[in-house]
């Protein structure tokens, strides 16, 4: 099973989905906790199952004015060797040229452009991510954040969580297999699903 495109992907939604918090808290400035965040996404696999995975080293901040969050700029970073599939073997392939060819790419990074209001504590981003030398534009289905809150060393947290899909081949990602029966043993399409914990910065 080999997924690479998926999850590089799915680090994009996580700064998306952070964007959200500014929009109810009083602070201009929040960082992406890690170690409270996840990457993640799916893939099918010989169209019978899908196989997940995350991304382990990733970094983000939301910037911008409370009282306007719809101008409010996401920007992150993640480290495309950091994929991690829970097989060594898989994740080896992941990382190489057929798939993200993290010596050539090694980080996969997002900037929003646009986020728009999508019903009660849902939002839309759309932004640029570039993934394995190729930009194109996303959308992001953002649903938060939470309400802020201050954990037990006086800091406010928030959370949000978003959701998109992409076309691997749109960032030439193109490896693949063809079974015998027909159809394909990687899929095209990528799910990506991110929950985020952000930090206010004091």
């Amino acid at each position: 099973m080999h997924r690479s495109s998926s999850s590089a992907l799915a680090f994009v939604l996580l700064a998306a989905s952070s964007l959200a918090v500014p929009a109810r808290a009083d602070a201009a400035s929040w960082q992406l906790d890690p170690s409270h965040s996840n990457v993640g996404f799916s893939i099918r696999h010989m169209m019978v199952s899908n196989v997940r995975g995350n991304f382990a080293e990733f970094g983000g901040t939301v910037t911008g004015d409370p009282s306007n969050p719809g101008a409010a700029v996401i920007e992150a970073t993640i480290d495309a060797a950091s994929i991690d599939t829970g097989d060594e073997k898989r994740d080896a392939h992941l990382r190489n040229a057929d798939f993200l060819d993290v010596e050539k790419y090694p980080t996969i990074t997002f900037k929003s452009k646009k986020i728009e209001a999508a019903g009660a504590g849902k939002a839309k981003v759309t932004g640029d991510l570039t993934l394995h030398g190729v930009t194109k534009e996303v959308v992001l289905d953002v649903e938060g954040p939470s309400a802020p809150i201050k954990d037990p060393y006086g800091n406010t947290r928030a959370g949000a969580s978003a959701t998109t899909k992409i076309d691997r081949k749109d960032f030439g990602i193109t490896w693949s297999k063809s079974m015998d029966g027909g159809g394909l043993v990687v899929g095209d399409e990528i799910t990506i699903t991110i929950d985020v914990e952000a930090v206010q910065k004091k």
